[in-house]
């Protein structure tokens, strides 16, 4: 394959999660709970726009076009996650913060579309990329100015007495991201393919397990418990996953990126259950949220280090030749 053709396959997959988030940011809207999140969802949609045209245009140029089935999997995916996010019980708080690490998986995605354009001398390409990914950084940030706004809606109409079950609810939550997050991490060596990428895992596993106890203790500390439903659906999750990028043909490039993105979905889970304990005034799962959040977001930086050792993995595991 040439690198030519392995650029035209990145920009169809860029293709396909473009129409995946418009369908999102279409349905988040209604489901915001406040006005501000809802504002900023109405935006990015005359942005996503933009990107799935600007695409498709570059896909044009290549004399590529979008791929049908992978279209078609991306909107069902978006309407998947909207509908997920309606049926939860604290609605604005899990949108925000699934948007917003959706918003960091796409940052990685044109990030390493920019870097393979580079390799193929497509300037335009990564032209493109940098562009739209300035974007999905700015609506990023968007979303990170309104975790207030996402607690606050999603804990109005609790009577006061019931903050402390809604914390330990929120514990549950990160409890079994944790759990997902330790799935994940132990199948990801052998999938990594670079030797740097796989050491990255191996260190964050260790520290995931660390965060596992320190959420257990809290949990046990306040009187509550992980939900053993919620840990097994997330642990499925995880193996199905693993399975996927399995069955990937450039798994480490797409397996950095996944792993880039779900850490900034756990910065995002501490960042709501900081705030919540906040308000219940329990100042050690501040303490411990503030603690693992320090981990989490140096553990996304790490993994971006990574890009170029898992760009070059995913070339030579689909046989590119420069």
């Amino acid at each position: 394959m040439s690198i030519e053709q392995q650029l035209a396959i990145y920009l169809t997959d860029a293709h396909a999660i473009e129409l995946q988030a418009l369908v999102q940011v279409k349905r988040a809207r209604k489901v915001a709970g406040d006005p501000k999140i809802a504002a900023a969802f109405a935006e990015h949609v005359r942005e996503t726009e933009r990107h799935e045209h600007y695409v498709a245009d570059r896909l044009m140029a290549l004399s590529w076009a979008p791929v049908a089935h992978k279209d078609l999997a991306g909107k069902l995916s978006g309407m998947g996650m909207a509908l997920f996010a309606r049926f939860q019980p604290d609605t604005p708080g899990k949108l925000v913060a699934h948007a917003y690490s959706y918003e960091r998986m796409e940052m990685a995605l044109y990030d390493l579309l920019e870097r393979l354009a580079r390799r193929a001398g497509d300037a335009e390409t990564a032209m493109t990329a940098q562009m739209i990914w300035q974007e999905e950084r700015a609506m990023a940030d968007r979303l990170e100015g309104l975790f207030d706004e996402a607690v606050e809606a999603s804990l109005r109409d609790l009577d006061p007495d019931d903050i402390g079950d809604q914390l330990n609810k929120y514990l549950a939550d990160a409890h079994a991201i944790e759990r997902q997050a330790e799935q994940l991490l132990k199948k990801a060596p052998q999938l990594a393919g670079a030797k740097e990428l796989a050491n990255a895992f191996e260190e964050h596993l260790e520290q995931t397990q660390r965060h596992l106890e320190m959420v257990e203790t809290r949990l046990r500390e306040r009187g509550g418990s992980p939900s053993s439903l919620k840990d097994a659906a997330l642990r499925l999750g995880a193996v199905n996953l693993g399975m996927f990028f399995k069955a990937q043909p450039d798994t480490p490039a797409k397996l950095a990126a996944f792993a880039y993105a779900f850490e900034h979905l756990e910065v995002a889970a501490y960042e709501l259950l900081k705030r919540v304990a906040t308000r219940a005034g329990d100042q050690d799962t501040v303490a411990t949220a503030t603690t693992i959040l320090f981990d989490e977001r140096a553990a996304a930086a790490t993994m971006h280090e990574q890009f170029d050792h898992a760009l070059d993995a995913s070339l030579e595991e689909a046989d590119v030749k420069a």
